[in-house]
């Protein structure tokens, strides 16, 4: 009876689990247009959040009556690593504004944005380890809604320039476009997502997944990678241009390459960063290159380039951090700090933001969860799955290091609950009923 039960929620929890999966790249575009709409726009854009809130006591029960699940939550340092940061972000939020350094506000959406992701890789997780469903049709749940994503991304490179403006998009939401240093001749394309930046890293893991067993859908899978680095072109955004070429070189390594030749392509690929770094240094005059990598040119209509205010930030954020070791609270830095009464601290650099919020230990915690989930996923490498997000997990964590990836909603819980599904089978490989 309780067995049976246990496979019926969990078949619900996957199939909630997939509907959210389906709907994240759509849901900053429809929400913008229900909020500019019925209004209480950030009602609207909870709903993934309320659906993780209402979905977690069914989980918690499934894990209570599975004995292999329970072993898992005991004895995983995963999961352990993840109850302790959820924990120290908690405990953290509630002195920060005892002591008058966030408002509600503030907190609310730093402990929203911190910890929906760590918590969605656990949901997937046990949805998937009695449900075959989600891993079984990972590559529809992920490619199919993309190729939407990306094509209505294309189709912005012949729209007006702030068509999205009729579906909400503002000053009071999101920017309905954006260009390069104030030029309308360089429209970045953002698509259905929250902007030029986060479009172009959930290309990332959308085209290095094209990628994956060409075999099946081989021209279907050609069509959405090229279709998506046309996109990403029109992104111009340089931390998913580096990502990407990180993601593919290192998906590349894992399911081509046999251990022969493997360390032949590392010292190959050495020597093409060099390269590649002279050439843009010697670029730096071209008025192209100018526009398309450095964001500025001795045209420039910016006072300041984009590339000195992201320096200040770092800089700022880095001195944060030396200074609070044991940080100030979710929501006083990161795009949550905006909704604070101090002023914002955007360091573009989410570890930074870690850092500036839950302090040393927190970063530290925070970089061990990453760095274990790229180890099981390598320990599986040979699932086509798992090499995806070890590669794209790479990509990312670049990103990561001049912006706020995992702030983003669509490519945090997009991620990391694929990667709740892939790591499933090591759940039951390491535990025993």
């Amino acid at each position: 009876m309780n067995h049976s039960l246990t496979t019926r929620l969990s078949n619900v929890v996957g199939i909630l689990a997939a509907f959210i999966i389906v709907l994240l790249p759509f849901h900053e575009f429809l929400t913008t247009w229900a909020g500019s709409n019925f209004g209480h726009l950030d009602a609207w854009r909870i709903w993934k959040e309320v659906l993780i809130l209402l979905i977690s006591p069914l989980v918690i029960y499934i894990v209570f009556k599975t004995p292999r699940l329970r072993k898992w939550f005991r004895d995983d340092w995963i999961i352990r690593l993840i109850f302790v940061y959820v924990i120290l972000s908690i405990i953290l939020g509630i002195w920060s504004y005892e002591t008058g350094r966030v408002n509600k506000a503030a907190l609310a959406d730093g402990l929203i944005t911190n910890l929906r992701f760590p918590v969605f890789f656990i949901i997937t997780a046990v949805a998937a380890y009695k449900s075959k469903f989600l891993k079984k049709n990972w590559q529809s749940l992920l490619l199919i809604p993309a190729a939407i994503v990306v094509v209505i991304g294309l189709a912005q490179l012949f729209l007006p320039i702030d068509f999205l403006r009729h579906f909400g998009y503002g000053p009071k939401t999101i920017p309905a476009y954006e260009t390069v240093d104030q030029k309308l001749q360089y429209h970045r394309l953002q698509s259905t997502l929250r902007g030029a930046n986060p479009f172009g890293a959930y290309l990332i893991l959308i085209i290095s997944a094209c990628f994956i067993n060409l075999k099946k859908r081989k021209w279907s899978k050609l069509a959405i990678a090229t279709a998506s680095i046309i996109a990403l072109l029109f992104t111009y955004s340089r931390s998913a241009y580096l990502g990407t070429i990180a993601s593919l070189t290192t998906l590349f390594y894992l399911i081509k390459l046999n251990k022969k030749w493997r360390k032949q392509f590392v010292v190959v690929c050495g020597g093409l960063v060099v390269v590649l770094a002279l050439l843009v240094i010697a670029l730096r005059y071209n008025s192209v290159a100018q526009n398309l990598l450095f964001h500025t040119s001795n045209t420039s209509k910016s006072q300041t380039s984009s590339n000195a205010q992201r320096a200040s930030a770092l800089k700022t954020g880095l001195k944060d951090v030396v200074h609070e070791p044991l940080g100030e609270g979710p929501g006083t830095a990161g795009p949550a700090s905006v909704h604070n009464n101090h002023p914002a601290r955007i360091a573009e650099n989410y570890y930074i933001q870690i850092a500036q919020e839950t302090g040393w230990l927190g970063l530290i915690i925070f970089i061990l969860i990453n760095v274990l989930v790229g180890i099981r996923l390598y320990q599986q490498q040979k699932d086509m799955l798992a090499s995806l997000l070890l590669a794209s997990l790479i990509g990312i964590s670049i990103v990561n290091l001049i912006s706020h990836a995992w702030a983003d909603d669509t490519l945090s819980l997009l991620w990391w609950g694929m990667a709740g599904i892939m790591l499933t089978p090591a759940i039951i490989k390491n535990s025993s009923e």
